[in-house]
């Protein structure tokens, strides 16, 4: 295994030599105020036998899970995707069913997930780049609150019993702004990830010792985000070092084209459903001025303003509606085209009836023609529609939505290669589909006073079961049903039993004439 694990430190940041000393086992952190990205590699010979049965049929997988908390990022953390788990998934072969894969991620995170194989749970999204050759064939997505059950996976499957510090490691992961797994076929490597933004308490105090065995490999970097020459790139400099074979923290400075870029604290964005939702909400994406300001790209890229929804299936959109070319309909919600949809899209379907988790939409948001004339609030709003679910005793389904991400995309130069990123973070599920030059810059979620997630509530009207509110109620309306059904059921008998009666009665009094006929 080898452990890659990286601090980064805000230019406000207090740092001394004396926070970070490297002996010849260990490298001690001292109240270190610091975001922290974590990275793990494993090999097929240290994975568990259900994990590696399902990576070796695969040709890649990657999985995505972020917090509902509202949490922050940075160079060169600087991407987001919705709250919740993502996976993406392409088979190594055309008649893998992914019921391994399920079973895995029920037993790795949660055994209260919607997944039973990839027919009747994956969407497959569109790829409109076809040299973005990371884009996965298949996509799952799920609430995923907490990853308490992945970290008893850990500890059960990796750690023995006596080793506490492998507990103590486990169970920070709950406290991580967001996880990734990855592997491919081409590496045969599994690669976990996880990302802190924030130091605890007094910051980071802790020992990074060197594998007792001597065969796992820990790198560690203290870096900083100095000031770039080029628009497209991140500069950082700072300290790197291997435990157990470097005697001393080595200084580093070093460039790469990047991605994805930060903004500004104040470029924020938050969601909102006006009163009364009803079956038909209206998302509204409420921005300040400093958000529809054009990002520190290259003077020369052509920079359009995005968000991307992850719709469970019980809410979607009008595609029809939505990719719609009229002026007057986009100008008033602020809208500027569909880009890509993906998922499930029928307009008549209940929830009961359908199978696959949802949908994905790509919607490019109008900005004012004139930004000093802007207002100070600009709002966007997205026409949605809710499926009909099950009843209820109180007439009332309670359904979480995620917050989408909103973010600027903006083309790179041509000669600009966008590979060489330590850092990199691909397969969001949005980025594929944008060109391989495309620049990202992320919008912060800015929950409302009084809210502390990134996921809006909303009280679905569904039929009520309770028979205490009058006469038409679901039970009263269920008796009544098949009351009416047997009624009608048994009317449709006595009419064929009286035709055919009837037709029997006919055809005896014929034989009778035909008889009398003869024998006159």
């Amino acid at each position: 295994m080898r452990r890659r694990i990286t601090f980064v430190q805000k230019p406000e940041s207090p740092f001394h030599v004396d926070q970070a000393v490297l002996t010849s086992d260990a490298l001690s952190i001292t109240h270190l105020d610091a975001a922290r990205e974590e990275r793990a590699t494993l090999g097929f010979d240290e994975l568990p036998s259900e994990i590696w049965q399902v990576l070796k049929s695969s040709h890649e997988l990657h999985i995505r899970w972020a917090t509902e908390r509202p949490y922050e990022i940075g160079a060169p953390f600087s991407s987001r995707i919705s709250p919740g788990l993502h996976v993406y998934y392409t088979p190594g072969t055309s008649g893998e069913t992914g019921k391994g894969l399920c079973s895995l991620l029920k037993k790795v995170f949660d055994e209260s997930l919607e997944c039973d194989s990839l027919r009747s749970s994956f969407i497959q999204p569109p790829i409109l780049s076809e040299r973005f050759a990371t884009t996965a064939a298949f996509q799952y997505y799920s609430r995923l609150p907490s990853l308490q059950n992945l970290v008893s996976f850990i500890q059960h499957k990796f750690c023995d019993r006596s080793d506490e510090t492998c507990f103590r490691h486990a169970e920070s992961i709950l406290s991580a702004d967001s996880v990734d797994v990855n592997y491919d076929s081409i590496s045969h490597a599994l690669t976990v990830s996880g990302y802190w933004s924030k130091s605890p308490g007094q910051g980071w105090t802790e020992q990074i010792k060197k594998h007792a065995a001597d065969t796992h490999q820990v790198e560690v970097g203290l870096l900083g985000v100095e000031s770039a020459i080029e628009p497209e790139e991140l500069k950082m400099g700072g300290l790197l070092g291997v435990v157990g074979q470097d005697e001393k923290l080595k200084p580093t400075l070093f460039s790469f084209p990047s991605r994805h870029h930060p903004l500004p604290a104040d470029a924020t964005y938050t969601i909102s459903f006006p009163a009364p939702t009803g079956l038909h909400p209206t998302l509204t994406i409420s921005m300040p001025r400093a958000s529809l300001k054009r990002p520190p790209a290259p003077p020369d890229a052509t920079c359009a303003l995005h968000t991307y929804l992850t719709l469970p299936s019980w809410i979607f959109g009008d595609k029809y509606q939505l990719s719609t070319t009229d002026p007057l309909f986009l100008s008033s919600h602020n809208l500027a085209a569909l880009r890509v949809v993906a998922g499930e899209t029928d307009l008549e379907a209940p929830d009961w009836f359908v199978s696959r988790w949802g949908s994905n939409w790509l919607l490019e948001l109008a900005t004012p023609l004139q930004q000093d004339a802007s207002p100070e609030e600009w709002n966007a709003t997205i026409p949605l529609h809710l499926r009909y679910l099950p009843p209820s005793e109180s007439g009332y389904h309670s359904a979480a939505l995620p917050w989408p991400i909103v973010f600027w995309a903006c083309t790179a130069e041509d000669g600009t290669k966008m590979g060489v990123n330590p850092f990199d973070r691909v397969n969001l599920g949005w980025e594929g589909l944008f060109g391989p030059r495309t620049m990202f810059y992320q919008l912060h979620p800015a929950p409302a006073e009084g809210k502390d997630r990134l996921v809006e509530e909303l009280e679905v009207p569904v039929l009520r079961l309770r028979e205490d509110g009058g006469f038409f109620r679901g039970r009263t309306i269920e008796l009544g049903t098949v009351v009416v059904v047997g009624l009608g059921l048994l009317w449709v008998l006595w009419k064929l039993g009286v035709v055919v009666r009837t037709a029997g009665t006919r055809t005896r009094t014929q034989k009778r004439k035909d008889k009398q006929g003869k024998a006159e």
